[in-house]
């Protein structure tokens, strides 16, 4: 039995070596690729740099000119508001102010037409009413004597127009 633990000793010995072969080929492959990523952050940083810096100067120097442009838009946003409500509350008066226009313009057409109507009743009553009556007699009259000097002027004469009239 000794020589099988002298064996397995040996195979862990050899395990352990093997191991530890790896580890190191581990370390030395980390340090070579941490060396390359060194070198090419260290490439990186150097071409980035100078545009970080200049993007950096730009927003350094941009900073006052940005609000200055916000607080303009802010300015004007807050004046432009004020102008539109303005202009709302004049529309709106306008608007007010021509629709009682419109209703007085109504009424006044309104009531001279009531007028219109009642003068016309009052002159068909007072003018046109006597006048048919007064031409209803006048027509009566002239009829009447018409026909009185009618039949003696007939009785002399025998082609009378009402003769004529008659005929037609």
């Amino acid at each position: 039995m000794e020589q099988q633990l002298t064996i397995w000793i040996a195979l862990t010995t050899v395990a352990v070596v093997i191991q530890a072969g790896i580890l190191v080929a581990l370390y030395v492959s980390v340090r070579k690729s941490s060396a390359r990523m060194e070198a090419i952050m260290s490439d990186l940083h150097k071409r980035t740099a100078p545009i970080l810096d200049s993007t950096q100067s730009i927003v350094v120097d941009s900073r006052p000119k940005i609000e200055a442009i916000t607080d303009n838009l802010l300015a004007a946003s807050s004046s432009i508001k004020s102008q539109v409500e303005r202009l709302d509350a004049t529309v709106s008066d306008a608007v007010d102010r021509t629709r009682l226009q419109i209703i007085r313009a109504d009424d006044l057409v309104t009531r001279t037409m009531d007028r219109v109507e009642e003068t016309t009743d009052v002159v068909h009553n007072t003018v046109i009413s006597p006048v048919r009556q007064m031409a209803g007699l006048v027509t009566g009259l002239t009829t009447g004597i018409g026909a009185f000097f009618g039949r003696r002027a007939g009785a002399q004469r025998e082609d009378s127009p009402q003769d004529e009239e008659m005929f037609i």
